[in-house]
C-alpha cells in the first residue's frame, strides 16, 4: 500500500525582512564586520578601510537579495510504502523533487518534518537540478507505539554559493502514517461457540415468505430450470429464477476491554497493548475464516461504517474492512468507564455467535455481567490479563488471592472458556490452550457446541 501527496513551493511573503532573517552566522558576521569597519574608517579617516567595510557589508545583502528574488518552480511529492504498518516494523518514505522551470536550480537542502517518535528529522542535500529534471531520495521511519503520525510539510532550504543566507520554503501537503497493532498468526483450532453458517456447520434457511416475496435473480448458466419463475420472467422479459436459499454466515464479536482502571503500566510491552494486539490478531483470523466479524469495546462503540452483523469476511470488501478495524485499533485508548454494562446492552439483542473477549482486571460485578454476556452468545472465549503480574518483578511472589472472587474461576463457572494471560505470553499458544480447555469440557458432556476457527 502506498500513499502519495504533491505540492508546489508557495511564494514567500514578508519582503526584505524575510531575506534578512535568513542570514546565516557567516552572513551576519560579514555584515557586522563591514559596519564596524565603516565606522572605524569614518572615525580614522581611512578611505581604504571604508571600501573594505562596504564590501563586507554589501556582500551578504547582495546574496540575500539575489536568493530572495530567485523563483524556483519546484514540485515535491511524498509516497509512503506502506501507508499502514504494524508497530515495530519499518516503513519507507520516498521523496521526489521535480524542477518544472526552464532554469536549473542551485544547491537545495531538503528536509521533512516527522514526529520524534518516528526518529530524527531526515535531511538531504540535492545537487544542481537541471531544467525538467528530478531527484528522488528516501528514508525509513519506525515506531514501537501504534497511532496515526503526520508527516510533513516538506521544506526546501535554499542557500547561496557563499553560505551567507538561507531561506526556507515549505510545501503544503501532509501525509499520515498509520501504525497498527502487532498481529500474530493464529492456528486453526476448534473453539466453543460456532453459529450456524460458513464452515463445518454450514446450513441454509428456506425462504418462509409467499411466492410474491421470493427474491428473484437473473438466470445463470447451470441453474436448474425447475427454479425458473415464469411469472417474473414474463414481466421482465428475461429468465428469472427463485433464490429460495440464503446463506447464514457465522458471526463473531471480539470484545476489547479498554477501561483505564483495568490495566496497570504503559508502553509497548504493557498489558493493555497486549490486549489490543490480541484483539487485532483475533479479528483478522476470524475474517480469514469467513466469519462476519464485529469489534466491540466496553463503551459499546464499534468501527464506524460497520453493519449490525459486522464485516463479512468473504466479501470483496474484506481487505477494506480489515483496514478500517486496524485503523480503529491504531488509535484506541483507555476509556473512563468502570464497567462492561454498555457492551452488554449491545449484545443483549440476540445470539451473537462466538464471543471472544480480551479483558483486564475484573471484580465480582463485572464477572457477573460477563456471565450474562455468555448467555447471549453461542460460545465465549476470554483471555484474562492480570495487569499486576505484568508490572510486578518476576522474582517477586504474587500476593494472596481470594478464591471466592477469582474472576477466572467465575468466568469458567459461567460457561466461558477462560484463559489466564501471563506476562509476555504468545497468543498462538493461548489460542491452543483454549482449544484444549474446550476438548476437556466436551469430554465431560457439558459443551454446548464447537466451531472451527
Amino acid at each position: 500500500m502506498t500513499q502519495a501527496s504533491t505540492g508546489h513551493t508557495p511564494e514567500d511573503r514578508g519582503g526584505p525582512r524575510t531575506a534578512l532573517a535568513g542570514l546565516t552566522t557567516r552572513g551576519r558576521s560579514f555584515l557586522a564586520a563591514g559596519v564596524a569597519a565603516m565606522i572605524c574608517a569614518y572615525v580614522l579617516g581611512q578611505s581604504d578601510l571604508l571600501r573594505v567595510g562596504l564590501l563586507l557589508a554589501v556582500l551578504p545583502l547582495i546574496c540575500a537579495t539575489v536568493l530572495y528574488r530567485t523563483r524556483y518552480r519546484v514540485a515535491g511529492s511524498r509516497r509512503l510504502s506502506p501507508g499502514r504498518v504494524p508497530a515495530g516494523s519499518e516503513a519507507r518514505v520516498h521523496l521526489r523533487m521535480d524542477n518544472i522551470s526552464r532554469l536549473p536550480t542551485g544547491l537545495l537542502m531538503l528536509q521533512d518534518k516527522v514526529p520524534y517518535v518516528l526518529g530524527p528529522r531526515p535531511r538531504f542535500v540535492l545537487d544542481r537540478v537541471e531544467a525538467g529534471g528530478r531527484r528522488e531520495v528516501s528514508y525509513r521511519v519506525r515506531s514501537d507505539l501504534r497511532g496515526r503520525y503526520p508527516l510533513g510539510p516538506l521544506q526546501l532550504r535554499l542557500t547561496d554559493p557563499f553560505g551567507m543566507c538561507e531561506l526556507t520554503r515549505s510545501f503544503s501537503a501532509h501525509d499520515t502514517l498509520t501504525v497498527i497493532p502487532r498481529v500474530e498468526a493464529l492456528p486453526p483450532v476448534r473453539l466453543a461457540g460456532e453459529a450456524k453458517g460458513y464452515g463445518d456447520g454450514r446450513q441454509r434457511s428456506l425462504a418462509l415468505a409467499g411466492e410474491d416475496d421470493i427474491i428473484p435473480r437473473g438466470y445463470r448458466h447451470g441453474d436448474d430450470l425447475r427454479r425458473v419463475h415464469w411469472r417474473l420472467t414474463a414481466r421482465y422479459g428475461e429468465l428469472m429464477v427463485r433464490r429460495e436459499e440464503q446463506p447464514q454466515r457465522s458471526r463473531c464479536t471480539v470484545l476489547l476491554d479498554t477501561r483505564g482502571i483495568a490495566y496497570l503500566g504503559a508502553g509497548p510491552d504493557s498489558a493493555f497493548e497486549w490486549a489490543v494486539s490480541g484483539t487485532a490478531s483475533a479479528l483478522l483470523h476470524m475474517l480469514e475464516r469467513g466469519f462476519s466479524v464485529r469489534l466491540l469495546t466496553d463503551t459499546g462503540s464499534s468501527v464506524p461504517g460497520e453493519g449490525s452483523d459486522g464485516f463479512a469476511g468473504t466479501s470483496q470488501e474484506s481487505a477494506d474492512a480489515a483496514g478500517m478495524m486496524m485503523d480503529t485499533l491504531a488509535v484506541v485508548d483507555h476509556s473512563n468507564g468502570t464497567g462492561l454494562s454498555r457492551a452488554y446492552e449491545v449484545l443483549r439483542g440476540g445470539n451473537e455467535g462466538l464471543l471472544i473477549a480480551f479483558l483486564g482486571d475484573l471484580d465480582e460485578e463485572q464477572a457477573t455481567v460477563l456471565g450474562k454476556m455468555r448467555q447471549r452468545s453461542g460460545g465465549a472465549v476470554a483471555f484474562l490479563l492480570d495487569s499486576e503480574s505484568w508490572v510486578r518483578d518476576p522474582a517477586e511472589a504474587p500476593g494472596p488471592r481470594d478464591e471466592g472472587t477469582d474472576p477466572l474461576r467465575m468466568l469458567r463457572e459461567a460457561g466461558w472458556t477462560a484463559v489466564a494471560v501471563p506476562r509476555g505470553a504468545s497468543l498462538a499458544d493461548l489460542w491452543r490452550e483454549a482449544d484444549r480447555q474446550r476438548v476437556h469440557v466436551a469430554s465431560t458432556g457439558t459443551d454446548a457446541g464447537s466451531g472451527s476457527v
